[in-house]
């Protein structure tokens, strides 16, 4: 567990005294009150995991700083688990975002779809024009389902399976469409002379 601060519009620092309150609320003994910090600590970086995470630890270290933060601020929080996951959620979600926007989109990566004729550029163009189309979620979807070779394509198509909540066949079925419309997009694009 770090003590670093947070990130936020005033100044917020995870201080040793707002810890020890935290671990009280937990239970009164201190020890059980460690084990309680640990349990829920392993659950949030299990569900980190789950969700795909690069960084599992430090998600769900900035949960637990967010949830102690509200709590040192006078936040009443009635339903303790509720509130805890309800925050892992939000920062699932802002660390997905951030991950998208710095995720630079390797083409040749994400889809061997390039013709044999077109000119490589107006090609990476029009495929990047598709992949524009796609939600952020979506975008993402496709290019881990093709990023990778061997073994490792094998454990991140699973991985994506388990996190959608699909079987691989759905997986691969939901892939085939998508990949379809991709190269129909992108095949309609290099018919075009607008680009």
């Amino acid at each position: 567990m770090s003590f670093a601060k947070t990130s936020s519009r005033r100044e917020w620092a995870l201080t040793q005294e707002v810890f020890d309150r935290f671990l009280a609320i937990l239970d009164i003994d201190r020890e059980k009150a460690g084990e309680k910090y640990e349990f829920i600590r392993l659950r949030l970086l299990k569900y980190f995991q789950w969700c795909g995470s690069d960084q599992p630890d430090i998600d769900a270290d900035e949960t637990l700083n967010r949830v102690m933060r509200r709590i040192d601020e006078g936040e009443n929080v009635y339903n303790l688990d509720g509130y805890i996951q309800g925050v892992a959620r939000l920062v699932q979600k802002e660390s997905l975002k951030l991950r998208n926007r710095k995720q630079e989109l390797d083409v040749d990566q994400v889809v061997e779809l390039a013709p044999a004729e077109p000119e490589e550029v107006e090609w990476r163009e029009c495929l990047e024009r598709c992949l524009g189309y796609l939600s952020d979620e979506e975008r993402e979807i496709i290019t881990e389902y093709y990023k990778y070779e061997g073994i490792e394509k094998i454990n991140c198509r699973k991985r994506l399976a388990v996190r959608l909540g699909v079987s691989l066949n759905s997986l691969r079925v939901r892939m085939y469409r998508q990949r379809a419309n991709l190269e129909a997009c992108v095949q309609e694009c290099l018919g075009r002379e607008d680009l």
